[in-house]
């Protein structure tokens, strides 16, 4: 999907987004954890890419981590901004980050991925991998699937990725998969989560 169909979706949800989903309290214990943990290997500036209410920004902030929120949607930014005062964060597209090659130490992309189709997916990576070190760490999490297949997202047009496929992927865009988790809770979708390193 392009940015401008994806900016607009969010936009008109943005306020009843953040009243659902808004806080680190809304999200999994397991997916605090896995974040938190993340975090503990991070040196130097971080990007939280698609932060969307910037909750999980803050809350690696409030770890220590030198991070800025970045995300498409203006109304999130502002309202990240109000809420979390002592926090940066940025209006910008994941697919042209305003940002020097090798110039960070993580990226978090938590759900951000999702929309995009699978032909714009391998670009967004490779832009990921420019912006991090050598050895750089990045943390995506997603729905589990059939690749490519789409989801009935409550937004708008959203896709399931599976490990396998996402893994590829990643290894093409100059990424090392480290780990990966997979989740399936009840009456929810099939979440998992990878690890990697840039090369």
């Amino acid at each position: 999907m392009t940015d401008a169909l994806v900016r607009r979706a969010y936009a008109a949800h943005a306020a009843e987004y953040t009243g659902v989903l808004g806080t680190v309290e809304d999200m999994h214990e397991l997916d605090r954890r896995r974040i938190e943990r993340w975090s503990e290997q991070l040196s130097g500036p971080v990007i939280d890419a698609g932060c969307g209410p910037g909750h999980w920004t803050d809350f690696l902030h409030k770890r220590g981590v030198e991070i800025t929120g970045i995300d498409l949607v203006p109304e999130f930014i502002e309202n990240a901004r109000i809420r979390f005062p002592d926090v940066p964060y940025q209006v910008s597209s994941l697919r042209a980050l305003d940002l020097a090659d090798g110039s960070l130490n993580g990226v978090l992309a938590w759900y951000s991925l999702i929309h995009l189709a699978p032909a714009e997916l391998p670009q967004v990576l490779s832009e990921l991998a420019r912006v991090l070190g050598p050895q750089g760490h990045l943390l995506a999490g997603f729905f589990e699937g059939v690749s490519g297949e789409p989801l009935d997202h409550a937004i708008t047009k959203a896709y399931y990725w599976s490990i396998n496929q996402m893994s590829l992927l990643l290894d093409d865009a100059g990424f090392e998969v480290l780990d990966v988790e997979t989740r399936q809770d009840h009456s929810k979708r099939p979440h998992a989560a990878i690890a990697a390193i840039a090369r």
